[in-house]
């Protein structure tokens, strides 16, 4: 089943993706919200302290608003990629190319991912917190954990749509 331009329509992985890298989205603009009110605070102006563990937020939510924006991303070929010696190879070969890099890529992800679970069960294990705001340090890390599980995921079903193609 193909929608009105040709491509097939969005899968469930497609609409998570996207509904992650929009919640990636809501969740940089509350940090540049938060930062904005936090420079405000300290300005000659106001003369107040910031925001406490304001670095802290910056530090958690830049992490988690990064991957989330990757399933999307790697879904919808966004990543940057260097094409100039399979330029002239039949298409088929380059999306054979293009499958074998998503399959490492993925393979990556989920080294990362299982390493960030690793440091997400001894940060938990340690009961880590952070510096300010004595947040659980186990709490980010689990989730960058999880969605980079989500990043490899989404390299292999991208791998499995370059096979799939009509040569």
């Amino acid at each position: 089943m193909t929608d009105r331009a040709g491509e097939r329509p969005p899968s469930r992985i497609d609409a998570v993706a996207e509904a992650v890298a929009l919640i990636g989205g809501v969740l940089l603009i509350a940090l540049a919200s938060m930062v904005v009110v936090s420079v405000t605070l300290r300005s000659d102006l106001v003369g107040a302290a910031g925001v406490p563990g304001d670095f802290e937020l910056v530090q958690m939510a830049t992490a988690i608003a990064a991957f989330c924006f990757l399933p999307l991303c790697q879904l919808r070929r966004g990543n940057i990629f260097v094409d100039t010696f399979t330029l002239k190879l039949p298409q088929r070969w380059r999306n054979g190319i293009d499958a074998l890099w998503d399959g490492v890529y993925g393979l990556a992800m989920a080294l990362i991912a299982w390493r960030l679970g690793v440091g997400a069960r001894s940060a938990l294990a340690s009961g880590e917190n952070t510096m300010v705001l004595q947040l659980p340090s186990y709490l980010p890390i689990a989730l960058c954990a999880v969605l980079a599980g989500f990043v490899s995921l989404a390299a292999f079903v991208s791998a499995s749509r370059l096979m799939r193609q009509p040569r």
